[in-house]
């Protein structure tokens, strides 16, 4: 195996960091998190980072429930997570619980287990089971790996499993 050169961490002044930063929100959603997260990894001061988080914020190049409710709209509708799955990837991004409770409460529920059952459905063709009992928690492992409260993940469930039934 070819030795791997050590990374170089490349400093940035605040109005380099500034700079940068704009390019990357003019182009997709940012969070402050992720601000903070690369301004750290850039070794820009901490002072200068609170300068350049609070201009970026003034001039909404950063808003955090824009990307909230985007962060949201984009994992329901494309890869079907469930609330508890969206929160906790929210709150790693250093999002506040009351913007993310908002944006939740903003996205429609409606259709949540709609698009369960079919990851439900899809995820039937690739399991190997032997009996009725041991599908079920599969597929209920499943859906709580997506994030979805279990009731509702145990109602899918049964229907998935009730429809295989009927067809049989």
């Amino acid at each position: 195996m070819l030795p791997t050169k050590p990374k170089i961490r490349h400093s940035k002044s605040g109005d380099e960091a500034l700079t940068s930063l704009m390019r990357l929100c003019a182009r997709a959603e940012r969070s402050s998190g992720d601000a903070m997260r690369l301004m750290k990894l850039w070794d820009v001061d901490p002072a200068e980072q609170q300068r350049v988080l609070k201009r970026l914020l003034a001039e909404r190049f950063i808003d955090d429930k824009r990307y909230a409710e985007a962060f949201v709209r984009e994992k329901t509708s494309l890869s079907a997570w469930g609330e508890y799955k969206i929160r906790a990837a929210l709150q790693r991004k250093g999002i506040a619980r009351q913007t993310i409770t908002e944006a939740l409460a903003s996205a429609s529920a409606g259709g949540s287990t709609e698009r369960l059952e079919q990851k439900l459905r899809s995820k039937l063709r690739t399991i190997k089971y032997e009996s009725e009992y041991q599908l079920k928690g599969k597929l209920l492992r499943y859906a709580s790996s997506l994030g979805y409260p279990m009731d509702e993940a145990m109602e899918a469930v049964e229907h998935v499993i009730s429809t295989l039934s009927n067809q049989d």
